[in-house]
């Protein structure tokens, strides 16, 4: 199988079950006019968060890495008139792309960006008065994630759901003796994860338009 194949398979069921969508063609492009890196979830990782999102009927959702606010979109359509999305974001500028994709989409005034370090902001959040957190997505600096699940579970309630994106790394976790500093990382979340007797965790690995790579579901008992 090659790499081809698989963005073939994506581009097969996406052009089948996932409907055109102007807005969220329109926050790639703005994406990409703002000189955004392009690594953003695909389509079809957009919708499973956003079915996700749903199925658990979340009201409040947390988001670690916003970058120009594509995924925030996706998971901010699952929530009701009366809920709440609070994203984080380190580059001031990925945020004020964010910020205007989310004006375009209708969801400023459910959808509050948060800019600056992530462990500052979300040690900044308090559960008692922020949350607790339905779904907490986890989609930024691989090294730090371990710090990120923490607070996501701090900040969460029996049956909240953390997901955390990137953790295959093309196959590389699976290498005991890497030095890369996101593959070291994920180590280091998936050995705290498996020693967290709140959660109940599987990883997933996934093939398609953003090549090999794979994601980690916890949900809080």
């Amino acid at each position: 199988m090659t790499e081809d194949v698989w963005q073939a398979v994506d581009g097969y069921f996406s052009g089948l079950l996932l409907e055109p969508d102007p807005v969220l063609d329109a926050a790639l492009e703005a994406n990409a006019l703002g000189g955004l890196p392009a690594i953003d979830v695909s389509p079809a990782q957009g919708k499973l968060l956003h079915l996700l999102a749903s199925s658990i009927g979340a009201r409040r959702i947390l988001e670690v890495g916003t970058l120009g606010g594509y995924s925030t979109i996706w998971l901010g359509r699952a929530l009701p008139p009366d809920g709440r999305l609070v994203t984080c974001e380190i580059d001031p500028h990925h945020a004020e792309v964010a910020m205007s994709n989310l004006a375009m989409a209708g969801l400023a005034e459910i959808v509050d960006v948060r800019v600056g370090p992530a462990t500052d902001s979300l040690g900044a959040l308090d559960a008692a008065v922020d949350g607790p957190f339905d779904l907490t997505f986890i989609d930024a600096d691989k090294a730090s994630n371990v710090e990120y699940f923490r607070h996501a579970l701090r900040l969460s309630r029996p049956g909240s759901m953390i997901i955390v994106d990137n953790v295959v790394r093309a196959g590389r976790v699976a290498d005991a003796g890497s030095t890369d500093a996101s593959v070291l990382g994920t180590h280091r979340l998936t050995e705290a994860v498996a020693r967290e007797p709140r959660v109940s965790a599987t990883a997933i690995q996934t093939v398609g338009t953003k090549g090999y790579d794979g994601f980690l579901l916890a949900l809080v008992r």
